[in-house]
């Protein structure tokens, strides 16, 4: 069943190979030609391309080995001048190698599904068809998810390598990675590439976080007292779609050390909540969750690409328990919402509106079937209350806000930030309350009966 349903997406991604593509993938063919042609004490000094080698040890050991069978499909996609080189065998070696590397993926998937099926947490026994069990509704809800779809397959990157690495656990190989950078002393600037304080507290479109509030805070504040005839000092930059250093106009400007201090002191309750249960595997992946969505709201320069980081493992025990199931839910349609603005083509429109949507149907089915919730009011969605259905449902006349009326009214000629803006806020205030509901909820667990079925 698991290699069916690995198979069925595989095509789908297949499918996907002459889409839209990103800026990412001249960005990592770039990476590709540094790695390939490059000693390793160059590769975070080159800087021909404005696309430079920021990411850890490990993923540049990654390209490294992709670039070994770069060569083999078109050796002038490995050079580093040529840039913005897009060739037919270029592009197909591309997104060939991000399909294949999610096999790490897969089977991490596996791994987690095995221990799931031999567990006993939730027995698949009891379910007559296969493709309602746990399990199955597991696969797909991992290998199957809308948003890894999205941003790997369509806008392009490797993050489904990456996740399949967190699954399968092997956090030693980054001892391995960072050791030759060790040896040469430069450490420094590998940090440097990793953590670019220079380029804001916010990407150009906001991550939907903390930051998104408080700066649509500030610029409502300023525009208000302007028009009150107040007079403000600054003027807000937060708004001009750059990835920039940003200045608000009336609230305090936040630096990186504001950001680390926050976001340590969110996580520290959750860590200590697991500190003091040692033994349960489960409060891990719920405290990992958690501490992925602390980073995510409160972090410096925060991609929306991040909030993956904790959809992904909430999804593991979303089969299992109610509470989580609920999270979950409302958690998935924000997050994967919130990724639409990533492919802004026309062509990309249908394609992002109807995998989004087959997504929301599947999820919302399954696991209303596994609790056995039906719906008992005709705005009231499974598994969720009254309110949060209607703020799922809200994504609706937002979507239609975002592609059809402020387009056609043109709105967007005046402010053409407005879509992104509002996608951003929107989004941000379903993503804080997932973090308030699951915090709260992971704090008033029981510390003894940690296999509770919370509904």
């Amino acid at each position: 069943m698991f290699w069916f349903v690995v198979g069925i997406v595989t095509c789908l991604k297949l499918l996907l190979i002459p889409a839209y593509r990103s800026t990412d993938f001249e960005v990592h063919r770039n990476w590709l030609a540094i790695t390939y042609r490059l000693p390793i004490s160059k590769w975070y000094y080159e800087n021909t391309s404005e696309w430079t080698l920021d990411y850890p040890p490990l993923f540049a050991w990654f390209e490294f080995i992709l670039s070994l069978f770069a060569k083999l499909f078109d050796e002038n996609m490995l050079k580093v001048e040529n840039l913005n080189y897009q060739s037919s065998n270029t592009v197909l070696f591309q997104r060939l190698s991000v399909i294949i590397s999610d096999l790490v993926y897969a089977y991490g998937t596996k791994e987690f599904c095995t221990y799931l099926s031999t567990s006993g947490l939730r027995k698949s026994s009891k379910w007559s068809s296969k493709w309602r069990s746990p399990v199955t509704i597991l696969q797909i809800l991992l290998f199957g998810n809308i948003g890894l779809m999205i941003v790997d397959h369509i806008h392009f990157q490797y993050n489904g390598f990456l996740f399949g690495i967190l699954l399968i656990s092997i956090s030693k190989l980054f001892r391995v990675s960072f050791g030759p950078f060790i040896a040469m002393n430069q450490i420094p600037q590998v940090m440097s590439r990793l953590f670019p304080f220079k380029r804001g507290l916010c990407h150009a479109y906001w991550a939907p976080n903390f930051w998104a509030i408080y700066n649509a805070f500030d610029k409502a504040t300023e525009v208000t007292f302007r028009k009150l005839g107040y007079s403000v000092a600054g003027n807000g930059t937060m708004t001009k779609g750059l990835v920039q250093d940003i200045y608000h106009s009336v609230l305090p400007n936040v630096t990186p050390k504001v950001t680390f201090a926050l976001t340590v002191l969110s996580m520290l309750p959750c860590l200590l909540k697991l500190w003091r249960c040692p033994g349960n595997p489960l409060h891990f992946i719920r405290c990992l969750v958690i501490c992925g969505l602390s980073s995510f709201l409160f972090g410096w320069h925060v991609h929306e690409k991040a909030i993956l980081m904790s959809i992904i493992p909430l999804s593991l025990i979303a089969v299992i328990w109610q509470k989580e199931a609920q999270i979950f839910i409302l958690l998935s349609v924000a997050g994967h919402y919130s990724l639409h603005p990533l492919l802004f083509n026309k062509f990309e429109l249908p394609i992002k509106f109807l995998l989004i949507l087959l997504h929301c149907v599947y999820t919302f089915t399954n696991l209303s079937f596994l609790f056995d919730e039906h719906r008992k009011h005709s705005l009231k969605l499974p598994l969720l209350t009254l309110s949060e259905s209607l703020y799922v449902l809200g994504f609706l006349p937002l979507f239609l806000l975002d592609v059809l009326v402020i387009p056609v009214s043109g709105i967007d000629k005046k402010l053409p930030f407005l879509n992104l803006l509002l996608t951003s806020l929107y989004c941000s205030l379903g993503v804080c309350y997932c973090w308030f509901k699951y915090y709260s909820h992971f704090l008033t667990m029981s510390e003894i009966n940690h296999k509770r079925k919370a509904r």
